[in-house]
């Protein structure tokens, strides 16, 4: 692999402007491509083989006017008065929401009889011209924008409804440029000079947007999830600013040891380079392996993360040579430092010292990480997830004003309604028995009422909707769609947004075991194909393992229990949410394999070099502890802009993604690994010699000599800053 990926970078290098315009062209094309053929974007919750995919199949075959997407314009009167006394108000915003695009019907509260007992509140169901799921995000956007901002004296207006709130615009933009920001001044502070710092940020900017075509493309074809921008983006700035980092700060070291500048960039991607290679490769893996859970909102968004993360690589080994290439000593270009310090020996940097301090005393060190690990991981024995509800969304937004409203006039359970869909067809009941079903179901504790029933034009499909006490996210509510399914016949279906989460969970619970499973596996081949040895892999999955813990125990402390919510922006606990729990394992799973990638292909080269265990795990410590330290930090910074948002989804994704990278990068990688390695010695590298006959061999380490840690002077146009970056 070090062969492979020095040999496109040295390509790329040799002819940087063609390899930029081929970026250039290949981002417009992109673009061009996803602006005629790209698709809408829309969530796929659908459990295949379900209650709820059959009877939402069922309505769009045979009953499409039933499964036309609905919404709800929620009328209040303002003031403590009755609507009564507004009807005439009530009628102007009808006529109004009408006018409004995607509009088909729009039911007169007053003539349906959805008033509140006491008057002032009422719904009216308004119901679009197109499914929901062909409508699209931006469209449902400026449908609510339209309803919620008619004026009418003495009657407030909101938008609510599932499709509202499943549909609400993202918020992050402001929150990716803060985290961008900080990404910025901690580069500055790594590399001290400015047009160091700019390009890591430059190139995950246009691997991000080159994505960002290529997934509304993917659109296309398959159903996207509203979620994979915004969670794919997030991890695609993250690698991609960490990618470049690694490759400069090594292409930045073989200088500062006197190399001519195209032989520092061949040694960089020989080795970090082909680093970057195989660490994004086992996040693409991971990501990827989300289609294993057969949920296509999951699958999406993993694909789409994978894009992300191919992306940044491609920019890593391709785009950034051919810019190193063309900077040369420009790369100082901006230094915001003058100020000479001497270079360091290796047994002076400070992570060298802690190196040999742990290799000394690994025993402490290591049962002293484990119990820090276990003690934050330990909430996440409790952790309980659930789908949110449009009650869990911003307070200023109009479908919680909508939720609110609706959950003060009908009670919560208006808001969690379930669709029974009959199919006539079937072996079960036939239409003489849809009274006794409906009066069966409205006898079911939990249920609070029955709508009249509705039949096709062909007579052949049935549906009416069952109202139960309870909201949404309540498991109360779960626990009342499973005696309705008990009552109902074979051949009817209960839908509806909790029937469909609840079968979600019930599928994810029956593939999520070996969807975790082969994730550890691959990663554990890849890293026994690379490192030649078994413990090395068993170790990493471990490690990473308790990191991911420690991340889902911090989630449970913080949103389910509610230490500290208020900090966050909550009123205070929210339920976890079951998707976000699944996407995390994968890209933290694949994100921690990268830093122990780096870390440990450079202990790796130190002990090819010097067979000295203790002193290549110290060297190792001593060449990448300030750059994946100060990689960490980046990707905490831009994972903790997302908890600015005021998504509470957002806000776990960001906060959990931070803080195990924050667990891996401190307490994992500078203190488990070198402890763990320090215990088992030459161990480290021991394979079976008939396994290692039959594997094949991935190299990601330099086929040629790797500059030593430990330099004379550099050349006179590399000062002593930039050898304080391997020094430190």
């Amino acid at each position: 692999m070090d062969r492979f990926t020095r040999s496109i970078a040295m390509a790329s290098a040799r002819h940087p402007w063609r390899t930029i315009a081929s970026w250039i062209v290949v981002v417009a094309a992109t673009f061009a491509l996803a602006g005629a053929l790209g698709g809408t974007f829309t969530d796929d919750f659908a459990s295949p083989g379900s209650q709820s995919a059959r009877a939402m199949q069922l309505l769009n075959e045979n009953f499409p006017e039933a499964a036309k997407g609905q919404a709800l314009v929620v009328l209040a009167a303002k003031d403590g008065q009755s609507l009564e006394a507004h009807r005439s108000e009530v009628g102007t915003v009808i006529d109004e929401v009408m006018a409004a695009d995607h509009v088909e019907s729009v039911a007169d509260p007053f003539a349906a009889g959805t008033i509140s007992e006491d008057g002032r509140i009422a719904y009216a169901v308004l119901t679009l011209d197109v499914p929901e799921r062909e409508m699209g995000k931006p469209a449902f956007g400026v449908l609510a924008d339209a309803v919620s901002g008619i004026e009418a004296p003495g009657v407030r207006v909101e938008l609510g409804g599932d499709a509202v709130f499943l549909n609400a615009p993202d918020e992050t933009s402001s929150h990716t440029a803060v985290g961008l920001l900080v990404a910025l001044l901690i580069l500055l502070v790594v590399f001290g000079t400015v047009v160091a710092a700019v390009l890591p940020i430059v190139l995950s900017i246009i691997g991000v947007g080159a994505s960002i075509g290529a997934i509304t493309l993917m659109a296309g074809v398959m159903d996207v999830s509203v979620s994979a921008i915004a969670v794919a983006g997030l991890i695609g700035l993250g690698v991609g600013v960490d990618y470049a980092l690694f490759v400069v700060a090594r292409y930045r070291e073989n200088r500062s040891s006197g190399q001519p500048n195209d032989q520092a960039l061949a040694q960089a991607m020989a080795t970090s380079g082909a680093a970057v290679v195989f660490a994004g490769g086992t996040v693409v893996v991971a990501t990827a392996a989300l289609a294993i859970t057969g949920l296509g909102i999951l699958t999406s968004i993993g694909l789409a993360t994978a894009l992300m993360v191919v992306a940044a690589v491609g920019a890593a080994i391709t785009m950034l040579p051919a810019f190193l290439s063309l900077l040369g000593d420009r790369i100082d270009t901006g230094r915001l430092v003058r100020r000479h310090r001497p270079t360091k020996p290796a047994h002076e940097t400070v992570w060298w010292r802690f190196g040999h301090r742990v290799s000394g005393r690994p025993w402490p060190y290591l049962l002293g990480a484990v119990v820090t690990l276990v003690v934050v991981a330990i909430p996440a024995f409790w952790l309980q997830t659930a789908f949110p509800a449009a009650g869990d969304a911003p307070a200023h937004t109009t479908h919680r004003q909508a939720y609110d409203l609706l959950t003060e006039g009908f009670g919560v359970g208006i808001n969690a309604p379930l669709t029974v869909v009959v199919d006539l067809d079937a072996p079960g009941i036939d239409a003489s028995g849809l009274a006794g079903i409906t009066r069966q179901i409205d006898s079911v504790p939990g249920i609070d009422s029955v709508s009249p029933a509705q039949t096709s034009s062909d007579g052949d499909t049935v549906v009416f909707t069952a109202t139960p006490t309870t909201g949404p996210a309540d498991l109360a509510t779960s626990a009342t769609i499973e005696r309705v399914r008990e009552v109902i016949p074979a051949n009817a279906y209960v839908t509806g947004i909790t029937a469909v989460t609840d079968d979600l969970n019930a599928q994810l619970s029956k593939t999520l075991p070996i969807f975790v499973g082969a994730v550890i596996g691959i990663s554990f081949l890849l890293l026994m194909l690379v490192f030649r040895s078994i413990a090395v892999p068993l170790k990493a999955a471990v490690m990473n393992l308790l990191s991911i813990g420690g991340a889902y125990g911090v989630l449970v402390a913080v949103f389910q229990w509610g230490w500290g919510a208020q900090l966050l922006g909550l009123a205070g606990p929210t339920p976890i949410t079951s998707i976000i729990v699944v996407i995390m394992f994968p890209i933290l799973f694949g994100l921690s394999m990268d830093y122990e990638v780096f870390l440990l292909s450079r202990i790796r080269e130190e002990y090819a070099r010097t067979g000295d265990n203790a002193e290549s795990v110290a060297r190792g410590l001593a060449g990448t502890g300030r750059v994946v330290t100060s990689a960490a930090l980046i990707m905490v910074a831009v994972f903790l802009s997302f908890v600015a948002s005021p998504v509470p989804s957002l806000k776990m994704l960001g906060l959990g993604l931070a803080v195990a990278i924050l667990i891996d990068a401190t307490v994992v990688r500078m203190v488990l690994v070198p402890a763990t390695m320090a215990l088992l010695g030459k161990a480290n590298w021991w394979l079976p010699t008939w396994l290692d006959r039959i594997l094949p061999r991935l190299s990601i380490e330099a086929t040629s000599e790797v500059a030593p840690l430990v330099v004379t002077p550099a050349r006179a146009h590399v000062d002593s800053d930039e050898q304080e970056l391997v020094s430190r």
